[in-house]
């Protein structure tokens, strides 16, 4: 036992009870508050993650950290990992000015409902300034932390997803273009007519979130550790392994919410998984934000658009809308959620065009960061590029640069994640086919198997291994986005009854 260990102990819980207390304002922000309290909040927010930088930069917590390094012998695996962790965070939090890290906490905390108001108003020149302060800020940091060699977008990637720069992403994401952009016009080419007009409709907001309720249990979703709420942009917080909070949101498309809430369920069902010893540290979350959405778009793809899941619930599902499902078939609803359509907005794409969405604003991310790109042109830039790889143009800001909030919020080097997770959830696939009977397991609704897989495998070491390392523990090999290229090939190969290279 590292006597250094436990002196630091408190000094962790203290660290974490600040970064908790923020997070639940933040999700309260996005959810219950009204909306008068936002400027308010936002100080509230500053000044705790004022705290909480100082209480991981206090000098003596540092000195605590190199004397548990060399203790490492003496600490458990769990006990290294959060020193690591810990040694990182200070890394990234000590060269930056106390007064500028509070000054981007308020500034964000405010951003985002500036965002949300300018989206409905579809005012980008409204968000405009505030983005520019946001890459602003975002720039110094990363040009405090960038080392020699490296550039300012892979440190920015580097906190999402390590040992993803840009080098690597610029090849995954090449693959995509290169293999995915043509396909897409074959398929679009083929004639194949899918009817989904039956997903579009009268489609309450209390029977929404009645079957959206069923299903985020149905896959695995605890209702006695987490909570269900509306956002304007779906997502999950984590506080701890007992309280785990996902949000969704409501239109006329029933799919929209009900595929939102089954991937913000695989978020959640990541984070319950932490074991007791790891939550509440800086080692008990998600290994890293590409293999947490390898989880969320596992569960809303792999497992939620897969036929054999709706085997056993389908008639759920009618019964829930039997006015605008009832006489629909399974198998024509089945076809109707994989129908593959080039859109404009990511959090409502298909499947196979959902990474170039992310390619393109991985692009326009890397303009921002590496180019100076000027905020003032991102509406145009955004749409030429929708245009070029998805053939469609948005009309306007709100459906185009200022349909996601992730930038309002600072998180510059998030977007790559989404791909690299589903390219990670697609690997993991194919490997379980082998292991398992997995489309039986779905046909008998026991999507408890497939879920403990993913908990032993993945869920339960938080932190303490990679991505890299769990692919690699799991898989046998590393990182591979062919498996990925593969199975969307294959799968709407299939649906739309084109031949592969053909």
């Amino acid at each position: 036992m590292s006597n250094a260990y436990e002196e630091l102990k408190p000094c962790l819980e203290q660290a974490q009870a600040f970064q908790t207390a923020k997070i639940l304002f933040e999700w309260d922000n996005e959810t219950l508050a009204p909306k008068e309290a936002k400027a308010n909040t936002a100080k509230v927010v500053g000044t705790l993650s004022g705290a909480y930088f100082c209480a991981v930069t206090d000098p003596k917590v540092k000195k605590l950290v190199e004397q548990c390094q060399k203790d490492r012998d003496s600490l458990t695996e769990a006990e290294r990992a959060i020193v690591r962790e810990l040694a990182e965070e200070i890394e990234k939090l000590e060269c930056i000015p106390p007064q500028q890290y509070r000054e981007f906490a308020e500034l964000t905390a405010r951003s985002t409902g500036i965002w949300a108001r300018a989206k409905k108003e579809n005012d980008f020149e409204s968000f405009a300034p505030v983005l520019k302060q946001i890459v602003d800020y975002t720039k110094k940091f990363a040009s405090y932390r960038v080392k020699k060699g490296q550039r300012l977008y892979d440190v920015m990637l580097d906190d999402y997803e390590k040992g993803f720069d840009v080098k690597t992403l610029d090849q995954f994401f090449g693959m995509l273009k290169d293999q995915l952009v043509p396909f897409l016009k074959k398929l679009t080419d083929s004639g194949e007519d899918i009817d989904s007009s039956f997903l579009t409709g009268d489609y309450r907001e209390e029977d929404q979130e009645k079957i959206g309720r069923f299903f985020a249990e149905y896959v695995g979703f605890d209702f006695d550790r987490g909570v269900m709420a509306v956002s304007a942009h779906p997502f999950t917080t984590n506080l701890h392994n007992k309280d785990v909070r996902i949000t969704t949101c409501y239109n006329d498309h029933v799919d929209d919410s009900l595929f939102s809430v089954i991937h913000e369920s695989g978020h959640a069902i990541y984070e319950l998984g932490i074991p007791d010893n790891l939550t509440q540290t800086l080692a008990g979350q998600g290994t890293s934000m590409g293999m947490h959405e390898s989880q969320s778009r596992f569960f809303e793809n792999i497992i939620g658009r897969n036929q054999a899941f709706w085997v056993p619930v389908y008639e759920t599902l009618q019964k829930q809308f039997p006015c605008q499902l009832g006489s629909v078939s399974m198998e024509r609803f089945v076809r109707a959620i994989n129908k593959v359509e080039p859109s404009l907005i990511r959090t409502q794409a298909d499947e196979l065009t959902y990474s170039l969405h992310v390619l393109i604003r991985y692009e326009i991310e890397k303009m921002l960061i590496e180019e100076d790109l000027d905020v003032e042109k991102l509406p145009k830039i955004w749409a030429d590029k929708y245009e070029e790889y998805l053939g469609v143009r948005p009309q306007n800001a709100s459906e185009g640069v200022l349909q996601d909030i992730h930038w309002s919020q600072g998180s510059f080097g998030y977007f790559p994640s989404y791909a690299l997770g589903s390219a990670f959830g697609a690997q993991f696939y194919h490997y379980m086919k082998k292991d398992m009977d997995f489309e039986g397991l779905l046909r008998k609704g026991d999507i408890k198997t497939i879920r403990e897989f993913l908990r032993v495998n993945i869920h339960q070491y938080g932190k303490l291994k990679t991505s890299r390392q769990i692919l690699k523990d799991v898989t046998g090999e590393d990182f591979n986005p062919q498996y990925y290229i593969d199975y969307l090939l294959e799968k709407y190969g299939k649906l739309y009854h084109v031949e592969m290279g053909k």
